[in-house]
């Protein structure tokens, strides 16, 4: 096998597939490897039903756990995986735990790696994601980044130029492969929404994973139901927490299920306001070109305030900015999309893996790193 894909949760596959698509078409063997850190159905399977793809030849089944435990569990499983199948390289997406375990294993094993949706930086290390962002970067062979500003982070930071390949965003590909099946009105209806309504999705942990912050978060989630109806699509992750502070079906305030792949963006697709602290919303919104208020002091995709319609939130701030935002109206992006986001990341991150495992500039350190013996 010479392509393992580790795909843990949701904003994985849906970055995945445009690559694996375009591998299959240069008839590069590849494999998936599902970790089950996304582990409910509705966060996983029906993803790789809505984007085509392949079955994996494994999951871990990881389930959920403290970051300690889960990756534990994740360097544990990964380790013999990749011992036995030993691929010529190894592709990890975003910055989620799977991420940062199967990078530690590929520098520990001496087995090649790539990150797509490298030199991410909100430059806020309180984040899990970040410090996963920053590890993974420095120990992997090809730097595959979604923004132009991502290059100059990673040259900050000492990676080699070489390394680095800026190829858009394919996350955005696999948008425009799924526009024409975006229709709003079936997903609406099933949900019992009115035409005009607001999507929220809420996981982070500086949001949810204490009862004051829950609080002040569903408190402000509340009083924008009071401007506009609001879905909710609700996280495996802090939906007790979020439950206990008020987050409940009633009022203005619909909780649900997590969505598949398709049905969430047609969701979005037809909303008058998203609230949000995921970064693939940011930018899904973008594209749209639906107003998108990002609940978080920062964000690692600044394309999606300077090119698109997201600003940042605090809680306090959430229900005026709403209702401006509900003021202001749909709207498109400011100028064009931002550089590369154009449906073709996926090609283009293909084209350099078979050039890569041909031979072409082929220096990657762990090279130097014999497999059969422990570092």
């Amino acid at each position: 096998m010479s392509v393992l894909h580790v795909l843990g949760a949701r904003p994985n596959f849906v970055k995945a597939a445009p690559v694996v698509r375009a591998l299959e078409g240069l008839g590069v063997p590849q494999g998936i490897v599902h970790t089950g850190q996304h582990y409910d159905a509705l966060m996983s399977d029906v993803f790789f039903a809505d984007l085509g793809l392949p079955s994996p030849v494994a999951n871990l089944g990881v389930g959920s756990g403290s970051h300690g435990k889960q990756t534990a569990a994740l360097l544990i499983g990964l380790e013999e995986l990749f011992e036995e199948l030993r691929p010529s390289l190894v592709v990890v997406y975003g910055d989620v735990n799977s991420t940062l375990a199967a990078i530690l294993v590929c520098a520990k094993l001496g087995i090649p790696s790539a990150h797509v949706e490298a030199g991410l930086r909100s430059f806020d290390r309180s984040m899990p994601e970040e410090v996963n962002r920053i590890v993974t970067d420095s120990l992997s062979d090809l730097l595959f980044t979604t923004s132009p500003e991502a290059l100059s982070y990673l040259a900050r930071e000492g990676v080699a130029a070489e390394k680095c390949h800026f190829v858009g965003n394919p996350m955005i590909d696999s948008l425009f492969s799924a526009l024409p099946s975006l229709d709003p009105a079936p997903v609406v209806s099933r949900l019992g929404l009115p035409d005009r309504y607001a999507v929220a999705t809420l996981h982070r942990p500086a949001n949810v994973d204490t009862p004051e912050a829950a609080r002040e978060l569903v408190d402000a989630v509340i009083a924008v139901s009071e401007q506009i109806p609001i879905v909710v699509p609700i996280h495996p992750r802090g939906r007790t927490r979020l439950a206990e502070a008020g987050l409940v079906d009633s009022g203005g305030l619909r909780i649900v299920d997590p969505l598949g792949y398709v049905d969430f963006l047609s969701l979005v697709r037809g909303a008058s306001l998203v609230v949000t602290d995921s970064g693939g919303v940011q930018e899904e919104t973008t594209m749209l070109g639906v107003p998108c208020l990002t609940v978080r002091p920062n964000t690692e995709r600044p394309i999606t305030v300077t090119h698109g319609t997201n600003r940042l939130v605090t809680p306090a701030s959430l229900p005026a900015a709403a209702s401006k935002a509900l003021a202001d109206g749909a709207s498109t992006p400011s100028g064009d999309l931002p550089p590369l986001w154009d449906g073709a990341a996926g090609p283009r991150i293909a084209r350099v893996i078979a050039s890569w495992l041909k031979g072409d500039n082929l220096s990657p350190a762990s090279r130097a790193v014999s497999p059969e013996k422990p570092l």
